[in-house]
């Protein structure tokens, strides 16, 4: 919960008060959090008593979860692809052919 807390309160920092001009530090600064984020996470999952006998354990679950998401991502965006592009496709064919 107080990651999520953080992330919005950086949203609104950025949103209201960072100066454009400073983007490509903040971008640097965004790299280097996001490497002590990982890092650190690693560090936590590492520190884990029984850290590999949990993941040999997890392995099929965790595939279910991340496969599952992953197919229907793919899959809505194909859809949503399918719909909306041939539109804009037609379109433009219609375009080019009154000219």
């Amino acid at each position: 919960m107080i990651v999520i807390v953080i992330m919005c309160i950086g949203v609104l920092i950025g949103y209201q008060w960072f100066p454009h001009k400073w983007s490509k530090v903040n971008t640097v600064l965004q790299m280097v959090c996001i490497a002590i984020l990982i890092f650190s996470m690693g560090v936590k999952l590492g520190s884990r008593e029984n850290f590999l006998y949990e993941i040999t354990h997890l392995g099929f679950s965790s595939l279910l979860f991340a496969l599952i998401p992953i197919g229907l991502s793919v899959l809505l965006v194909y859809l949503l692809t399918e719909k909306y592009l041939k539109k804009s496709k037609k379109k433009s064919t219609e375009e080019k052919e009154t000219w």
